[in-house]
């Protein structure tokens, strides 16, 4: 961690919001006339989409499949590297995956391919990183012996005590977005589906073969997260092989976890976001609609507390 140069994450599985979640950091930089270096966590995947199809093909040398869950088809080493240069001086390496025709058109690559590594330009005054890994922190390379005994269950082991990957130390604020695991594989199928080519059958066996990784390096990291942001649906979705439509925020609420509550002013945050209430003295529960506002008012006042230690050390 450092407050010269902080570091916020937000981090999810794909499909799982945290796109949505960025674009509201965006408008609290805006705001605050913060200039942030966005990272995203696809840059960090470690194939081209040609050899990554063709290696999902065939099984893993380990006997199991690999996914982009996982640390096979992931430079989790560069990742915590950047996280470590940038918090130490503002620098490190970044490239860009070149994801949709949009990105093709900007870049002037093919789909699925990488842009060249790129140090980070000066003046930024934070990183923002937003993908499925910012806060991975995994003692193990060995897939063999991964068990969550060898992953770190709360953010006071955030510290490498092993040789493994551990970028969640880094991190100044570390947000977990996670829905209900029925609505996620719902969002993933309609999602997929929705592209060109792409059965409903496909994208249910993508999920089973990522079912592994996600258990060992996707879910542990919401044991880390400062803020974690957890939509739950008010309509049925125990079939989540054959829901018709993703349901609507208005049939949701957002389950909001905090891991330090002392930090923040809850009668406050009732007042603001109409409909809310507490479950437990760290939980709020919020309209499904209201999510972007929880994160603005929840958000804010953290980020104007970072970039006030950051002037108060720059000044020293």
């Amino acid at each position: 961690m450092s407050q010269h140069h902080p570091i916020v994450a937000v981090t999810g599985s794909a499909g799982a919001g945290t796109t949505t979640v960025r674009h509201a950091f965006s408008d609290i930089f805006r705001r605050q006339g913060i200039q942030a270096q966005l990272v995203k966590g696809n840059s960090f995947y470690r194939f081209e989409q040609a050899e990554m199809n063709r290696l999902i093909a065939q099984p893993t040398q380990a006997g199991r499949p690999i996914s982009y869950f996982g640390p096979e088809a992931n430079h989790f080493d560069k990742l915590e590297s950047l996280f470590a240069q940038y918090a130490k001086n503002a620098s490190g390496a970044i490239r860009q995956y070149v994801k949709d025709e949009a990105d093709a058109k900007q870049f002037g690559q093919p789909i699925g391919t990488f842009t060249p590594w790129q140090k980070i330009e000066k003046g930024s005054d934070l990183l923002f990183y937003e993908g499925m890994h910012g806060g991975v922190a995994a003692h193990t390379w060995t897939r063999r012996k991964a068990n969550p005994a060898h992953l770190p269950q709360s953010k006071e082991r955030r510290g490498n005590g092993g040789k493994g990957i551990n970028a969640a130390q880094h991190v100044d604020l570390l947000i977990g977005v996670v829905p209900a695991v029925n609505l996620e594989w719902i969002q993933k199928i309609h999602r997929d589906c929705s592209r060109d080519g792409c059965t409903e059958d496909e994208s249910t066996a993508t999920i089973l073969r990522r079912m592994r990784d996600y258990t060992y390096f996707i879910a542990p990291q919401f044991a880390l997260t400062d803020i974690n942001f957890q939509r739950m649906p008010l309509v049925d979705t125990s079939h989540p092989f054959i829901a018709r439509d993703i349901p609507t925020a208005d049939e949701s609420i957002v389950v909001i976890h905090f891991r330090d509550p002392h930090k923040f002013d809850f009668p406050s945050l009732l007042q603001r976001i109409s409909g809310s209430f507490m479950s437990r003295p760290n939980t709020l529960v919020v309209p499904g609609g209201k999510m972007r506002l929880a994160l603005d008012v929840a958000c804010t006042p953290l980020i104007e507390e970072m970039m006030e230690k950051k002037s108060k050390k720059a000044r020293a």
